[in-house]
């Protein structure tokens, strides 16, 4: 079983580069089409020209309309980082599992969760104690997905699909790129943490902070554990316990 590393010593002393890899152009490439946003906006074209609409007849976020993109986009970016991992003979098991064994790992992510709770509601208490005009988003536009027990079924898929698995996926795959070819593993954490964030802006510049914040956590976890599992299940946990959370209030 490999050892873990601490925080320090890993993010300081990476790993051997993966055997194979791109070139540093190539993996800026990669970088750039793995990172949400070309995928997502190629995707909204092709649902727009399919008939979809993001709003309902009452002007709110339609679930359907989330549900498919969000799905489509998980199977698209993970297609993609397989792709790019398969034309450089890089093997998915040494980048996303590292050699760790699964269950114990899990265990690692659930316990991690707490953390990520106090992370998450310590953070935005103090936002909106300091800057309170960061809050410019009163009420989650998402939180109209949940008003009916479809909504409610479609969005915990999305949470853990999209969330825990998806964008933990991506996360490795774009910080070992940074870690091997583009600046190393502390530029491209901080980086893609501040991107990560900024695909939250829809729900409030806090959320935007505050969602930096975590990414940044389960990006430093893979990077001291080499696997995906822990923050993956950290983070599925969390989105889910939110929405539970969020449904036990109302």
């Amino acid at each position: 079983m490999v050892e873990s590393r601490p925080v320090t010593q890993a993010l300081e002393s990476p790993p051997a580069a993966l055997p194979g890899g791109p070139d540093r152009t190539m993996a800026a490439i990669e970088v750039v089409l793995c990172s949400g946003f070309p995928t997502q906006l190629a995707l909204v074209q092709l649902l727009a020209l399919a008939g979809f609409q993001p709003l309902d007849t009452d002007g709110r976020l339609s679930i359907g309309y989330v549900w498919t993109l969000s799905l489509l986009d998980a199977v698209l970016l993970i297609g993609l980082i397989l792709l790019f991992l398969r034309l450089h003979s890089e093997s998915p098991r040494a980048m996303f599992l590292g050699g760790r064994p699964i269950v114990p790992e899990g265990l690692v992510g659930v316990a991690l969760t707490p953390v990520i709770f106090v992370l998450a509601l310590g953070s935005l208490a103090v936002i909106r104690a300091l800057v309170p005009w960061l809050h410019n988003v009163p009420t989650n536009p998402l939180a109209d997905l949940l008003s009916t027990r479809i909504g409610l079924w479609l969005f915990l898929v999305i949470a853990i699909v999209a969330g825990g698995i998806r964008e933990e996926l991506q996360r490795a795959f774009i910080l070992r790129r940074f870690e091997d070819h583009l600046g190393g593993a502390v530029f491209g954490l901080v980086l893609f943490s501040l991107v990560f964030g900024a695909g939250h802006l829809l729900q409030g510049r806090d959320t935007a902070i505050v969602t930096a914040l975590l990414g940044a956590t389960w990006g430093a976890v893979y990077l001291v554990r080499r696997s995906v599992v822990a923050p993956g299940v950290s983070h599925a946990v969390f989105n889910v316990s939110q929405i539970l959370g969020y449904l036990a209030s109302t």
